[in-house]
């Protein structure tokens, strides 16, 4: 078990962590603005998810891929990149009449909205480099099982990220009721979502390693 003390510490970290605006706090911002409340809670759930995965991954010890194969960083890197580019395209290209001042805004689909979040996540290397270079500093083999330890530590960073980040979907989704009143906003937030989206791709594909 790890000591009472270094939890504490961990949990202060992931907090600082979190409160940096990143790719997952942005996209989420971007998702309540855009379709409200509810679309923005199950994105986030997607995103909570996609830590779970990369925790999954860190705890059996199958992303230290990325330091011994020097090219898996880049492939799933780009891939992340292709794929929110992807999206940007089909955002501003879609038919759907979301946009559209006539009619009254309706939400993508809870299921399209959970696996945006889940693989924005999973396809950004960054989390699981991340991971892998944090966790090693609060796991200690004395304290028991790494397994254990690994999800102990994440467990306690999808909590914080969960209560941070939901409170961001709130307030953010209260926002998104006044701009809803206002006609130009509705002919924009396609071509809002589209440039977080790119953006987004843009920032993957410049990060590094390290």
């Amino acid at each position: 078990m790890i000591p009472i003390s270094d939890l504490l510490l961990f949990a202060l970290a992931s907090l600082i962590m979190v409160l940096s605006p990143g790719p997952n706090m942005i996209y989420l911002i971007s998702r309540s603005l855009s379709q409200g409340e509810k679309a923005g809670i199950i994105s986030l759930f997607g995103v909570m998810c996609g830590f779970l995965f990369h925790i999954l991954m860190v705890s059996l010890g199958l992303t230290a891929i990325f330091f011994a194969v020097p090219y898996a960083y880049s492939i799933v890197k780009f891939l992340g990149v292709g794929y929110l580019l992807y999206l940007a395209y089909n955002t501003v290209t879609s038919k759907n009449k979301i946009f559209d001042a006539d009619n009254n805004l309706k939400s993508d689909k809870p299921l399209k909205l959970f696996n945006i979040g889940l693989l924005t996540n999973v396809l950004n290397p960054k989390m699981a480099v991340f991971y892998l270079s944090f966790f090693p500093q609060f796991i200690k083999p004395e304290y028991g099982s790494i397994f254990s330890q690994s999800f102990q530590l994440g467990i306690i960073q999808i909590i914080i990220s969960f209560s941070v980040n939901f409170l961001i979907v709130i307030s953010a989704a209260k926002m998104s009721k006044w701009f809803s009143k206002k006609p130009i906003w509705l002919r924009v937030q396609k071509w809002f979502m589209a440039s977080v989206l790119t953006g987004l791709a843009v920032k993957m594909a410049l990060t590094k390693a390290k």
